[in-house]
């Protein structure tokens, strides 16, 4: 077997019982038996860039080949491997395909890396606002035409930036949104972190590479099985510059990229390029069976596929069935108490909550009886739950008001002041709640009364309420 086509693992595993003796990075010179830690992380394999194991920024070996496989299974122009998670991809994507200083249009719901990309890059952001779902207080699919029509008012944007599937597993329609704006020319990012899996079977549809989206980002370790901060990026069309893209990806990637990391983005390939059937066809089975087995829920309500799909409804165009969203509205305990009960009584950990729902994530390492785990646990918990005495509000953000770009609130003078004082003034920081990580407020953006109270009620209910420069909840930066 030619050296480049071996598994990376094997490579690894080759150079661990070998005499070469490493005189270079990293200090731990392999020698697992120097701590219990070094053993128990898996140092023998930690290397660094070293002949026979190729370049990530230039790779011409190794990696390249891994790359070219997971191109092809993807069906992307070609792939790159990501080793500080889908951040990175997103930076260097939005650097790569936009005009510096320029104008992009951005989903306003999109995780704070696509903002942090904005700022770096100086761009003003275009908005369009998903509308809210009321039944589950998430935000629905995108409409098409209101992409097109943020094109049309906005000729100079130069990108159209957006999240799909989003973190609770709302799918746009990419296809029609590519086609609006690369008929005008303009190239299309979609973050796709949680939305690694699409395209693997019918179950699992609605994926962004196939709708031919110009840069895919997508995070491997969130729904496949790859170790924690492992993503890909996928490039494709005629629009986007792959040297301009490589570029940046050199810019945004760490120079010592962890071979821990590209083994397991490598193994991960190669298992579903061998396996996908098997692994989708019983992920599928234990989703059908958890759907099945939750039917009777008289109070929880599961957005999920089969009677229950939102696919039926015309606000979203698409679900990803991989997701498990539990609605607390209309009872008498919250997402976030529902995620409480769970851990401290079930032993069962969710992915996250808010205060009208809690999310459980699902992926191919999960086994039927795991999911009915679940299942039971929430029958009996539904069981005992009671209509709500005071319907709690949806989650609908209200529009912020921009007065200055990014780049203008990111160059001016800031002050702390509490945030009793904030009305009225403009923010110089982000607020957002983690997760999923979408701006709550940006920089620019005036502070309203209203979002005053949202935030004093945010931080009484628990939610993970965070800001940029880490101010306490009852401070805030703004302009001077």
């Amino acid at each position: 077997m030619p050296a480049d086509d071996r598994r990376i693992i094997d490579a690894l595993k080759e150079l661990s019982v070998s005499n070469m003796l490493p005189m270079h990075m990293p200090g731990h010179k392999r020698n697992a038996g120097l701590a219990d830690y070094l053993r128990l992380l898996g140092a023998e394999y930690d290397i660094t860039e070293i002949e026979g194991f190729d370049d990530l920024s230039d790779a011409r070996g190794i990696l390249s080949r891994s790359m070219e496989r997971a191109a092809a299974l993807w069906g992307s122009k070609r792939t790159y491997y990501l080793v500080n998670g889908s951040t990175g991809g997103i930076l260097a994507g939005v650097r790569a395909l936009s005009r510096r200083g320029g104008s992009a249009i951005v989903v306003r719901n999109c995780h704070k890396s696509v903002f942090n990309a904005l700022e770096l890059c100086g761009i003003d952001p275009v908005f369009v606002r998903p509308e809210m779902d009321d039944e589950y207080g998430i935000h629905s699919s995108v409409r098409p035409g209101e992409i097109e029509k943020a094109l049309d008012c906005n000729p100079d944007a130069s990108l159209v930036v957006l999240t799909s599937p989003t973190y609770e597993g709302v799918i746009s329609d990419i296809a029609a949104i590519c086609k609006s704006a690369h008929d005008r020319g303009v190239p299309v990012l979609v973050d796709e972190a949680h939305g690694a899996h699409l395209g693997f079977s019918d179950f699992f549809s609605g994926g962004a590479v196939k709708a031919g989206a110009d840069i895919v980002i997508q995070s491997l370790h969130k729904t496949l099985p790859s170790l924690t901060q492992t993503a890909v990026a996928h490039l494709n069309g005629e629009i986007a510059d792959q040297r301009e893209f490589e570029r940046e990806l050199a810019l945004f990637q760490t120079s010592s990229p962890s071979y821990l990391l590209t083994a397991s983005i490598d193994a991960c390939v190669r298992l579903l390029a061998d396996e996908k059937e098997r692994l989708f066809v019983n992920w599928e089975r234990a989703l059908t069976r958890f759907d099945e087995f939750v039917a009777g829920l008289k109070n929880l309500k599961i957005l999920m596929h089969g009677s229950r799909s939102m696919e039926k409804r015309a606000d979203f165009h698409r679900f990803d069935r991989s997701k498990i969203l539990i609605s607390t509205l209309g009872t008498d305990i919250s997402g976030l108490e529902l995620k409480k009960t769970l851990r401290r009584e079930y032993g069962i950990e969710l992915e996250m909550a808010h205060r009208n729902y809690a999310l459980a994530m699902t992926a191919p390492g999960d086994t039927e009886e795991a999911l009915l785990r679940l299942g039971r646990a929430l029958l009996e918990i539904d069981a005992n739950l009671s209509p709500a005495k005071v319907e709690r509000a949806g989650t609908a953000p209200a529009a912020r008001h921009k007065v200055y770009t990014l780049a203008e609130a990111a160059n001016s003078e800031k002050v702390c002041i509490p945030l009793e004082d904030a009305e009225g003034r403009i923010s110089a920081e982000y607020l957002f709640v983690y997760p999923p990580g979408v701006p709550l407020l940006i920089p620019g953006e005036e502070i309203s009364a209203e979002l005053i109270s949202e935030i004093k009620e945010m931080s009484g209910s628990g939610l993970g309420l965070k800001s940029s420069y880490k101010t306490a909840p009852e401070r805030i930066f703004v302009l001077k």
